[in-house]
């Protein structure tokens, strides 16, 4: 049984009732003070509680999409697999389509009325980095009418170390930007959703590290390359934007921020502004104070020439522990001459799906409004 199956939630909730029920019925003989008694007591209690933890943890893991399966929650996923092109227009790009499945909470069964949702394996040409993504192609990429047009394309990013899964079917994104787009508050778009830990366990903060992963590169060239090789993405510059929560909003940012002609606009939802140094990124610069600083975006705003690029930034007065820092970045971005920033700030809310889903749609309708639509 998977990591995220129902049947683990349910028996973890099973196992914990009964040790709890146990534990209320022997307690009374387990209460002399023999050594057996004691550590009867304590075996109990500890199992209890191990069988409780388990359970809460299992339902936020479902809840938040952190891991998609034992391999990932235990850092032992390390295949790197094998891609096989099957573009349609006979180009060979390095995006291999693995399955297709209708849009989750779309009344629709064929894609010209429903969309599709594509799940994908992709691998850089440059930096031979491989990592699955879901694909949504909205129901105008099926109709005839619309046979020779490109679309924008919006990257949508995790934080971490989050699911790819999770932008579909918890966060919503694909649905979202239908019902929008059926409203006339966006345009159709191709949403390429996956997550920024593209080599898994460890996360990689988008930096082109030295001797190591190359996810920075990854992002501004092989996967723009790789979609635009398989799908009628938008070539022109001004048809490409990316959001992301979190580290991903992190990643949105700087990816936006230092490749402007890539990625018309950037949109970072409760995003912090410079990588951390922790276990989990492990020594993202070897002593290159040049990657390091630019991997600050507050440094890049006071030494390098603002990119011509626009940004969205999302926090809450409370409930965010990045709100000082959200509009300090705000002000520094209003002193340059070029780059445009806008933000959602919302009264309350956490750092969790729900806020999020709040302030999805409105991001979806300014990325909208910034890029080119064919």
């Amino acid at each position: 049984m998977g990591l995220t199956s129902n049947k683990v939630l349910w028996l973890a909730i099973v196992i914990a009732a009964v040790l709890f029920i146990g534990t209320v019925w022997l307690w009374p003989r387990l209460a002399r003070q023999h050594w057996r008694s004691v550590s009867g007591r304590v075996g109990l209690l500890l199992a209890t509680q191990v069988a409780l933890f388990a359970s809460v943890g299992l339902a936020a893991n479902q809840a938040f999409g952190f891991y998609a399966s034992w391999a990932d929650l235990f850092g032992t996923e390390t295949g790197q697999g094998v891609v096989v092109d099957h573009s349609v227009h006979g180009s060979g790009g390095p995006l291999q389509v693995v399955s297709t499945s209708e849009v989750p909470g779309v009344r629709a069964t064929r894609p010209e009325r429903g969309g599709q949702i594509q799940k994908v394996d992709i691998v850089g040409r440059r930096t031979h980095i491989a990592t699955p993504a879901y694909v949504y192609l909205p129901p105008e990429y099926f109709q005839p009418q619309y046979r020779t047009r490109t679309f924008p394309t919006t990257v949508v990013l995790t934080g971490y170390p989050g699911t790819a899964r999770s932008l579909v079917d918890k966060l919503n994104y694909p649905s979202t930007a239908q019902r929008l787009a059926r409203d006339g508050r966006v345009q159709p778009m191709i949403l390429v959703m996956l997550r920024p830990t593209v080599a898994p366990p460890r996360d990689t903060e988008c930096v082109d590290i030295p001797g190591g992963p190359q996810t920075e590169t990854f992002f501004a060239k092989d996967l723009p390359d790789a979609v635009l090789g398989h799908y009628r993405a938008g070539k022109r510059p001004g048809g490409w934007g990316i959001v992301g929560d979190s580290t991903g909003g992190y990643c949105a940012l700087k990816l936006a921020m230092h490749h402007p002609r890539v990625y018309a606009a950037g949109a970072g939802l409760s995003p912090y502004y410079n990588a951390p140094i922790d276990p989990t990124t492990g020594d993202l610069f070897h002593g290159d104070a040049k990657l390091r600083h630019r991997a600050d975006l507050f440094w890049l705003l006071r030494h390098e020439p603002a990119p011509d690029t626009s940004l969205l930034v999302t926090s809450s007065r409370e409930g965010e522990h990045n709100y000082k820092s959200t509009m300090d970045f705000i002000q520094r971005v209003r002193a340059t001459d070029r780059t445009r920033i806008s933000s959602i700030i919302l009264d309350s809310g956490g750092h969790n799906f729900n806020t999020w889903r709040r302030e999805i749609p409105p991001t979806l309708q300014w990325i909208s409004g910034r890029l080119t639509d064919h």
